[in-house]
């Protein structure tokens, strides 16, 4: 009796959670003929972001290398900016392109972009120590390091628990719906942190670099600005389509009951009858 009364009460969760999905969010088709619109926005402004990086580390600075030197110091920013920022919003996004696929596919490649942007990541993080520890220069000393730390390791506390409350079947369907909106905001703040943090390691590098000349419009100034504007775009593009109502994945009955049902049976229970 128990059994059933569990498995019924996550039902009567989720079907309360449609309710409120279809009675407040109405579907918009105009909105949804401008998604692709944002979304090759977006997509552009990425590349963008990245390829600029690139060229900045490359052209300006020297190029890049792994030996201890400022050249692998140049990979440092590539990777923060390719992971934490253009794969972790691609991460973010994949539940508005993909809104017609079945949903553990999309969370499955949501987990994989996160994953991605975890190792490039930590490939950036690497790099920075290890240039730091060669040139004698004390770790995690700048506003920057503390701000690019702590989004890093929230950016990874927040994959693990991703991974246990959504794509593995281990939590409650109550659970889940009281987590959601908590993975859903530090989704979006992890943006802001990223886009942010890289707005600093622009300022911090121009001031180490060419401080006696950046306000003279060098080209490498003017190009790292360009880059800070390019990141703040992308992050106002991709928030924009992440928290916009019309843009929203719609309800499925049918996956949700289908999860609840997985999830009972993987803990030992016998589903309710739908």
């Amino acid at each position: 009796m128990l059994c059933f009364r569990k498995a019924g009460k996550d039902h009567m969760i989720l079907k309360h959670r449609r309710l409120k999905v279809m009675e407040g969010m109405p579907v918009s088709m105009g909105g949804l003929r401008t998604l692709p619109w944002y979304v090759a926005g977006s997509q552009v402004l990425g590349v963008a972001c990245v390829v600029i990086t690139g060229v900045w580390m490359g052209h300006y600075r020297g190029g890049y290398a792994w030996d201890g030197s400022t050249q692998e110091f140049n990979v440092h920013p590539l990777c923060m900016v390719l992971g934490l920022v253009f794969l972790y919003g691609d991460a973010v996004l994949v539940y508005r392109v993909f809104r017609n696929e079945t949903k553990r596919s999309v969370k499955i490649l949501h987990a994989l972009l996160h994953m991605m942007a975890l190792i490039i990541s930590i490939v950036g993080l690497v790099a920075v120590f290890d240039f730091h520890s060669a040139a004698k220069i004390p770790h995690m000393y700048s506003l920057h390091s503390w701000c690019g730390m702590l989004t890093f390791v929230l950016f990874f506390i927040q994959w693990l628990l991703g991974l246990g409350f959504f794509l593995f079947p281990w939590a409650s369907a109550q659970l889940r719906s009281w987590y959601l909106p908590l993975h859903v905001f530090f989704g979006l703040l992890l943006l802001v942190m990223s886009v942010g943090s890289c707005l600093l390691g622009i300022t911090e590098k121009l001031l180490f670099s060419i401080m006696e000349t950046y306000s003279r419009f060098t080209g490498e100034g003017v190009l790292a600005n360009i880059l800070g504007l390019l990141l703040v775009c992308f992050g106002v593009v991709v928030g924009y389509v992440v928290t916009s109502d019309d843009f929203r994945r719609p309800p499925n009955p049918e996956e949700e009951a289908l999860s609840v049902h997985f999830k009972t049976l993987s803990e030992g229970e016998i589903p309710s009858s739908p």
